[in-house]
């Protein structure tokens, strides 16, 4: 444990002279802040980091996807700032309404302020491949969004790979699904959501993957491999703990016909639940001609 610098602890706003961190893996820091002889709370340093961005995460198939990575890329970061577009000018139109009537429209925040925020986009531990996800998301983030990656990955005790194998370039904040799962856990339960979010999140996942096996099985297809569990958890429980952190998201898929088995389709989950919007998705909104019983042999 060593003291805080002088600019860690301005940026939080920590001046408690027995602020210390703790170097607890890679790459996390948390901060303590002392108050008498205890302690009151502490913050992830990397969990902070990212409240600073808008993030941008983007699903498809993985190493199967036959097409051209720089194709789909391009047609994303068009859909992206189209989207942004559309936006800006909604949120244009809600400042003038305040401007005119102040006292009676209030958008929480600001109207700006969470669009306003640089960009991030957060990749969920694939490793690299020619093609597929992990090769769009590069070209995405760094040839036509100009902005760095955030890598979030399973925890050891789920898949013992998932880290070490995960493409990392570009990569400037690093966080374990159980450090997803904890921001989501911090949620208090309400009339509107009795049953606290992280519950929903497992049981839906649950019934939608028998859904998919019982069709499965319909159409003599084996189930679903174990893994698709963790990892459809792995991306929806991301998306929910990334928009309560950062305020907002957009969602881009890289296909507009989305495979019944696959995990992206378990995107179902999160609009169903109301972890996040319509409106915070970016569709592909182009025709692929996609034969996922010839690409796809899971």
């Amino acid at each position: 444990k060593v003291p805080l610098s002088s600019e860690v602890s301005s940026l939080f706003g920590l001046f408690d002279s027995g602020a210390e961190r703790t170097q607890t893996s890679s790459f996390e820091i948390i901060i303590m802040i002392r108050s008498g002889g205890g302690m009151s709370s502490s913050i992830p340093v990397a969990i902070q980091s990212l409240s600073q961005y808008h993030p941008v995460i983007i699903e498809g198939m993985g190493y199967y996807d036959p097409r051209d990575p720089k194709v789909v890329a391009s047609h994303i970061y068009d859909q992206l700032q189209a989207h942004w577009s559309d936006q800006q000018q909604e949120t244009s139109q809600e400042q003038a309404v305040i401007d005119v009537i102040p006292n009676q429209y209030h958008l929480q925040g600001g109207a700006n302020s969470s669009k306003d925020k640089p960009k991030i986009v957060i990749i969920q531990g694939d490793p690299l491949n020619e093609r597929g996800i992990s090769a769009i998301t590069p070209i995405v983030a760094e040839q036509h969004l100009g902005v760095k990656r955030g890598l979030v990955y399973l925890d050891p005790e789920f898949a013992d790979y998932h880290s070490r194998n995960a493409d990392r370039e570009n990569v400037i904040l690093e966080f374990k699904y159980s450090d997803m799962t904890a921001v989501l856990k911090k949620e208090t339960t309400t009339t509107m959501r009795p049953t606290p979010v992280m519950d929903e999140i497992e049981s839906a996942v649950d019934a939608l993957l028998d859904k998919k096996n019982s069709k499965r099985k319909l159409l003599n297809k084996p189930p679903l491999k174990s893994y698709f569990r963790d990892f459809a958890l792995l991306q929806e429980v991301t998306k929910a703990a990334c928009l309560q952190i950062c305020g907002d998201i957009t969602i881009a898929h890289t296909a507009n016909t989305i495979s019944e088995f696959s995990v992206t389709s378990f995107y179902e989950v999160g609009l169903d639940l109301g972890l996040y919007t319509k409106d915070q998705m970016v569709l592909y909104d182009q025709f692929d001609e996609l034969d996922f019983e010839k690409i796809d042999k899971r």
